[in-house]
């Protein structure tokens, strides 16, 4: 089910950690932290190290990582780079004009989809103040084994992880977990906020959990926004369905909260994101489950 990374032998292409029993309801994914590069595409990057700091949610998976093991949720981590494959994006979302001429599709539409128009589609294209990121065009052949090795069992792995969920609590959440640059200052009236929940505009997540993060947070103090500037992306579209009592929403965190100075490793507020994230889950598993009392008595 871990599928592989094309060009790193023996190396999954995700970790998904499932304590049995599941002691909340409650699955913490990070897509976007993947940090096992294969040389033959870091050789094809014409700034390897600037684009991997770019598009990586840095270090955001030890947060997810440290939260898990506080909390008892269960956590699936992408090992595959984003600058390989994007799985915040429908397999759909591709810019042909990535791919050798020879290699397109025949009889199929090939304009970009609409994140790849931006530079930021399956594979990613461009990044603004950098322009092109590879130097030469992937092979379809390429792209095909990238989406069956990583992609698909991915979102394989991710939606029988929710359902075994949410067969045994007859709900489940998933929190999609990403890392987002500075919104702004940080201080004065107007201060940047440090999370920001995203749940598609409703349609992913039941609104009373929504209200109860923001409840959360406020208890914290933290400052917090709702699907302004991230709604969330394919994640929550393919797999929250509320409706099936499959809840998922997009959690947002400031880089400057938890990253150092440079925004490159981890800072001294890392303990204290880590606290509040864990603090949020557990709040977030108690109104899932129904109340703490009826809580306590599933998790044993």
């Amino acid at each position: 089910m871990a599928g592989y990374i094309p060009g790193k032998q023996g190396v999954p292409a995700f970790s998904l950690r499932q304590p049995r029993p599941g002691a909340i309801p409650i699955l913490i994914a990070v897509p976007h932290a993947g940090r096992d590069y294969p040389a033959a595409l870091c050789e094809r990057m014409r700034a390897p190290e600037e684009t991997a700091l770019r598009l990586e949610d840095r270090l955001v998976d030890l947060v997810g990582k440290a939260v898990a093991e506080e909390t008892g949720a269960a956590l699936l981590t992408a090992n595959a780079p984003r600058a390989m494959i994007d799985l915040n994006r429908s397999p759909d979302d591709i810019d042909w004009q990535m791919v050798a001429t020879a290699d397109r599709p025949l009889g199929k539409r090939l304009a970009a989809g609409r994140r790849a128009r931006s530079g930021l589609g399956l594979v990613p294209r461009r990044l603004p103040g950098m322009g092109e990121l590879w130097t030469g065009l992937m092979r379809g052949e390429e792209l095909k084994e990238r989406i069956e090795a990583i992609h698909q069992p991915y979102h394989v792995a991710l939606a029988k992880s929710l359902e075994s969920i949410r067969d045994r609590w007859g709900a489940a959440l998933l929190i999609d977990l990403h890392s987002m640059p500075p919104l702004g200052p940080k201080s004065g009236p107007n201060a940047a906020v440090d999370f920001v929940i995203g749940d598609r505009f409703g349609a992913s997540c039941d609104s009373g959990l929504i209200a109860a993060a923001f409840e959360r947070f406020d208890r914290r103090h933290a400052r917090a926004a709702h699907n302004r500037p991230y709604a969330g992306g394919y994640v929550l579209d393919r797999h929250g369905a509320p409706n099936r009592r499959i809840n998922a929403m997009q959690l947002e965190v400031c880089r400057a909260a938890y990253l150092d100075n440079r925004l490159q490793e981890p800072g001294d507020g890392l303990e204290q994101v880590v606290d509040m994230v864990a603090f949020l889950v557990r709040g977030l598993a108690e109104q899932l489950a129904g109340s703490t009392r009826n809580f306590s008595q599933a998790a044993e």
